[in-house]
């Protein structure tokens, strides 16, 4: 396998970075996860346009050269030379350069580009619904540093270990409010008939390309930003998760409540509908 970084292929297993990196020693950064189908990368201009916007969040001097098309051509170089063009999932990991304390003395960004092939049913729906509990010992600051996919996955990393020490399948991180932010590796959404609701990003949740593509989309139900309490979820009709590689998943169980997929049914196949 090949990988690509800073522009120049190279071998995946030959040493790379480091121990003075900054994503390494602090986490000064951010990500994209995509997916290639057939070649192509779905929603496109929703994950540039998350990655810029994170870049000047993070104040990095954003060289010219750093377009949509210049990483797409990149993407599909190293999809094709790794062979797995079909259908994979990519990561683009982006971090500040040179050295120094938690004081930047750099702000060019470094990248690399890594890819995986994906199975076919990746495009399904979840036949078994999803086991969601809540994380108990981490809370999301409702900041604007909370909406970035950071290099500081700390708090993500914990909810997940926590979620298979539990027997879930994904756990919540809830706010300094209390209220519901996102889970381990999604967005989340409630439905209330026909209804479908979602915590606004300052609620503290990541900005999800999957989230922001539905709240774009023209779709058969009402879709709403609004604070969402763990009440909130008890009395759903449905729940349902959302991220750039699974699309839509629906949780069947949150505590000792359980649920049905009518609508994210719908909604899973009207969004690769309007996808691919």
């Amino acid at each position: 396998m090949q990988l690509c970084y800073n522009g120049k292929f190279m071998a995946a297993d030959k040493p790379l970075l480091t121990v003075d990196n900054r994503s390494f020693r602090y986490g000064d950064g951010c990500f994209e996860t995509m997916k290639v189908y057939q070649g192509q990368l779905l929603v496109a201009d929703l994950h540039f346009e998350r990655l810029i916007a994170s870049l000047h969040i993070l104040h990095f001097h954003i060289p010219a050269h750093f377009t949509k098309e210049y990483f797409l051509e990149l993407i599909r170089e190293l999809c094709q030379v790794n062979g797995v063009s079909r259908l994979a999932r990519v990561r683009l990991t982006v971090w500040r350069a040179g050295t120094g304390l938690y004081d930047p003395v750099d702000h060019t960004p470094h990248f690399l580009i890594q890819c995986w092939e994906l199975p076919k049913h990746i495009f399904e729906l979840n036949e078994a619904g999803v086991s969601l509990g809540i994380f108990p010992d981490a809370i999301k600051s409702a900041d604007k540093l909370a909406n970035v996919k950071s290099n500081n996955c700390l708090p993500y990393v914990m909810a997940a270990l926590y979620a298979r020490q539990h027997n879930l399948n994904e756990v919540l991180l809830l706010n300094n409010f209390g209220r519901v932010a996102d889970t381990t590796i999604a967005n989340i959404f409630i439905v209330h008939g026909r209804k479908v609701i979602t915590p606004p990003l300052s609620e503290g949740c990541v900005s999800g390309v999957m989230r922001k593509h539905l709240l774009q989309a023209e779709l058969p139900f009402r879709i709403e930003e609004q604070p969402l309490t763990v009440s909130d979820l008890a009395g759903a009709d449905e729940i349902f998760l959302t991220n750039a590689i699974f699309g839509i998943r629906w949780v069947g169980r949150f505590r000792n409540t359980h649920y049905s997929n009518a609508a994210s049914l719908i909604l899973h196949d009207l969004l690769h509908e309007t996808m691919l």
